[in-house]
Parts: C-alpha cells; structure tokens; sequence
C-alpha cells in the first residue's frame, strides 16, 4: 500500500511517499480502507520525537474515515463495507495510508449523508471541544465561555457547539483577518489577541464578572493568565498544557476548577469505559453535524503527497479550519 511515513522522528518535511505492507487486524480489531484522514497538531507534535512505541517506517495520522475492509478476531460489531470515522492512537500506525487499522470498540459509523471528508475533519479536535465543553465543564445555557484561537479546529468546533448549547455570550480570540470567519462560527466578540490585551477585554466585555467558562488551546503561559479572567465558581479547561502556579490564586475570594485534557490519553491511558467513549461522543457529534448543527470546517482538501507542506503549514498556526486528506 501506499503510506506517508518515517523512518525516524522529525519535521513534516522529513516524511516521504513509501509502498508499505498492508497492516492485519488483530483480535478485536479493524482494517479501514482509508478514504480520508485529517491533518492534526498532534500529528507534527509526536512526529517531532516520535514515541517510545513506534516501529519504522511509522505511519502518522490519527483522524481517519473510511470503509471497513476486515475483521480481527471477536470483532462482531462491523463487517466489511460499514462506513466509519475513528480518532486513532498516536502510539500505532495511522492514517496517513491506504489502510489503518484499530480497535474496533472505539469506532462510529457514519450516516450516509455525510462524506468521508467532513466526517474525516471532525475527531480530534471536534471530541476534543465536545469532552471538554459537554463531558468535563458540562456547558449549561445562558454561561458565559472564552474560547482561545476561534480560527482553529478545536477552537472553531468548540464555539459552533457552545452556540448550539444556547451560551449566553460567547468570546474568542484571533488575528484581524479571521474576525469574520469566527463570528460567522457563532462567536458574539472577537479579541485581537495581536493588539489587545485579551484578559483585560474579557473582564471589559462580563462587566468584571470574568468568563464562566475559559477553553486554553495555546500554552502554559496563557493558561496562567486564564486564572485572572475566570469569574468566581469559573472552569478552565487546557488542552495544550495547565497553569504552572495556582496555589497563589487560592487566598483571592475566588473558587475555579481546572481540568487537564488530552483526547489521545484515552487509548490505553484509561479504563475500557473512557475508550468507549470516543465512539459515543462521535456517534453524538456526528448526529449534530448531520442536523447542521456544526459545520465541519473544511478549508481545504489535499492529495496524500501533499501532507508534509501542509503539515509544515499547520505547524506556522495560521490555518483555518481543516485540512483533508482525500484517497
């Protein structure tokens, strides 16, 4: 088969176009004919330094949708030819191939009326909003919530789904030239985090309340500035990495509660139940996308030669939307 890979840990540019056996599905396993996989941060973040797991040439790609092609041994839930979409395991071989295999409990079928490539677009950074906003901070209607980098995947899936949940203001920030392309996303107030001090506009827009919901796609450092524009009893959710100092921010009358997210810690990282759970907040995000309720954000489609200079764009953090990859 054909496949984009590595044969050790590096830049986007270091990965090349290679014929590759096609992988066996093992017990409680499937072989995924790939029709479309998406592009991630994840995706150049661990190619970077590659993972003790890996076995060369490593195949990247964690987001894949496509049609079953086989069965492992005590998979009963899938034949061959059901349509699916995954959001697979860093430490295994992934999607950026004509097949993919994975665990066979942690897929979800997709409707047929929706394509391979919105499907593909939506898993990782889709379930990353949906188990942060709905699963950890249990988004009610009428809260207020900032969302860091609206242009973005998680950022932009993560206003559409605050929006369909009925948040009462929702703010995110982004450069001047995507203004308008988060607020047709569903976001009420854009902070130019290149011109405007972004804690001092969320107190200035909650008339000093502060957010009762703040999602951190960025870093540590902004994370730790996150704590001072939370409102009392607040949530902060980090996906890219918790504040570094709290204990300091207990003596102020304020109560908040921090939740540290990593969607991939579900493989093998916790219980069957959390494994399990990838398919059924996919199975729910899936219904939402199939109602119109989110758009899948696809910016832009891509043959498989084409992944590593749009990697390497993606890794810049000045694209918006998604990038997919079509078979």
């Amino acid at each position: 088969m054909k496949a984009m890979a590595v044969n050790q840990p590096g830049k986007p540019d270091t990965l090349a176009l290679m014929e590759l056996p096609v992988p066996e599905p093992g017990p409680g396993e499937i072989r995924v004919r790939v029709q479309a996989a998406s592009l991630n941060p994840v995706d150049y973040k661990v190619l970077a330094n590659g993972l003790p797991a890996w076995t060369y040439p490593f195949v990247p790609g964690v987001d894949v949708a496509g049609i079953v092609d086989a069965v492992g041994p005590g998979v009963t839930t899938w034949i061959s030819g059901d349509r699916v979409v995954y959001h697979g395991d860093a430490k295994k071989h992934g999607g950026y191939a004509e097949y993919a295999v994975t665990t066979a409990h942690t897929v979800s079928a997709i409707p047929e009326p929706i394509s391979f490539v919105n499907a593909a677009a939506f898993p990782c950074a889709g379930l990353t909003a949906y188990q942060t906003l709905v699963r950890k901070m249990n988004i009610r209607q009428g809260q207020t919530v900032f969302i860091h980098a609206g242009a973005g995947g998680v950022g932009g899936y993560a206003i559409q789904l605050a929006k369909a949940i009925g948040a009462s203001r929702i703010m995110t920030s982004a450069s001047a030239a995507s203004f308008d392309y988060v607020k047709r996303l569903g976001a009420d107030d854009v902070i130019d985090y290149n011109r405007e001090d972004v804690v001092s506009r969320i107190m200035e827009l909650t008339g000093g309340e502060g957010a009762e919901l703040i999602l951190n796609t960025v870093n540590r450092a902004t994370a730790q500035s996150d704590l001072t524009a939370l409102s009392f009893g607040g949530q902060l959710a980090c996906v890219a990495g918790a504040p570094e100092v709290v204990a300091d921010f207990l003596p102020f009358d304020k109560s908040f509660t921090i939740h540290k997210l990593m969607l991939n810690g579900a493989h093998g990282g916790g219980s069957r139940k959390e494994e399990e759970d990838l398919a059924r907040m996919g199975d729910e995000f899936l219904r939402l996308m199939l109602e119109g309720t989110i758009d899948p954000m696809v910016r832009e489609t891509i043959s498989l030669e084409e992944i590593p200079e749009a990697l390497g764009r993606l890794a810049q953090r000045h694209v918006r939307g998604k990038i997919v990859v079509m078979m």
